[in-house]
């Protein structure tokens, strides 16, 4: 097993810089997800980890060596790509083993990893049939398999889920998760699905624009996220995003929202944002599961307002409702049975004890 290190790695295309100068440090037996829109440099930053692209500046080290120049065939990392890449020729067997075959190991060796690969992916009744008698879950295992069987350093994956149906994701991401806990080989994911990042993830890093925006583990973006990139990535529904500034009333400290809608703060976020200048444009920032319909028994720090619901969405042990305030709509989380419908009035409530505070200009959570 290793970790994995990168120092202020850049990759250029002509004047085209798609990663720029970034850090990151993977420790042994950890499983990190890169993930970001398209275009965000994730896929760019794994295959130069695999040695598939070179890097323009910067190290890259695996287990404490810096592997800049060192061909993929030797930096001992297995990789599992999004369109398997199995031979239609071979046996499921032939395919896991493969690798191992080329680097002659024994014939009892091989039989024996390959076996108990199968075993780890319940592939055991499949090893004698060939890609073309299989389906879309079970060659991506065949795929993982021929990565496991190799026993690497590194497990390198890149999108691996993006072929497959919504139902056949949910399952493949718990097989992923169960075959890293009985493995536990250092792991680089790359996706660009934010819930397959937040559930597969021991820590996550969140790139745009070919920079790391955060890093942390799924409770810490999405609880504590550093910057309105992240915590718009992080959640879905995303997090609803309102101007507003803070104003002081009768030596309470507010939120208003406009003209006619201000919301005093909890004692504990007034006291984070006593400091904030008055004078500057700011959004506040509100999950939907904290903006709910108002309960006959209003705790400290939950407000109520009226709404007018433009669409509502039923999903069965929820509603998702969505109105407009002031221009900018913003989404909810409700109860079933809380008579929401489209075009109706509802009495809303909004939980700032859970609410972020933004700067408008620089995006930076404050």
């Amino acid at each position: 097993m290793a970790d994995v290190t990168l120092r202020k790695v850049v990759k250029r295309y002509d004047d085209v810089e798609a990663v720029r100068g970034i850090d990151l440090d993977i420790a042994d037996h950890e499983f990190v997800v890169l993930v970001g829109p398209s275009g965000c440099g994730k896929s760019t930053t794994l295959r130069m980890i695999a040695g598939l692209e070179d890097i323009s500046d910067g190290d890259i080290m695996i287990g404490g060596d810096v592997v800049n120049d060192v061909p993929p065939k030797d930096r001992d990392i297995a990789m599992v790509f999004q369109n398997y890449a199995l031979y239609p020729h071979m046996t499921v067997a032939e395919n896991m083993s493969f690798g191992l075959r080329l680097k002659h190991y024994p014939k009892a060796e091989i039989k024996s990893r390959v076996a108990e690969a199968a075993r780890m992916l319940d592939i055991t009744e499949l090893v004698d049939r060939k890609p073309k008698q299989l389906s879309g879950g079970q060659r991506q295992r065949v795929a993982m398999g021929r990565a496991i069987v190799r026993n690497p350093k590194v497990f390198l994956f890149d999108e691996p889920l993006s072929n497959l149906d919504a139902k056949l994701r949910v399952q493949m991401r718990i097989e992923i998760k169960k075959v890293h806990q009985k493995v536990r080989t250092t792991t680089v994911y790359v996706t660009h699905d934010q819930v397959e990042a937040m559930t597969l993830a021991d820590r996550v890093v969140v790139m745009n624009h070919g920079r790391i925006e955060q890093i942390g583990t799924p409770n810490e973006l999405y609880h504590h996220p550093a910057t309105r990139f992240v915590a718009s990535f992080i959640g879905s529904p995303a997090m609803n995003f309102l101007p507003c500034r803070l104003e002081d009333t009768a030596g309470q400290l507010s939120v208003r929202l406009t003209d006619r809608i201000a919301f005093p703060l909890p004692p504990q976020r007034a006291a984070r944002y006593q400091a904030v200048p008055r004078t500057d444009k700011l959004l506040l920032g509100i999950r939907p599961e904290h903006v709910t319909e108002s309960k006959p028994h209003v705790e400290p720090g939950v407000e109520p307002f009226d709404a007018v619901l433009d669409v509502t969405e039923p999903m069965g042990m929820e509603t998702l409702v969505y109105s407009t305030l002031e221009g900018t709509q913003i989404c909810g989380r409700v109860n079933p049975n809380a008579g929401a419908r489209d075009g109706g009035p509802l009495r809303m409530a909004v939980d700032l004890n859970n609410m972020h505070l933004l700067n408008e200009v620089t995006g930076a959570v404050l």
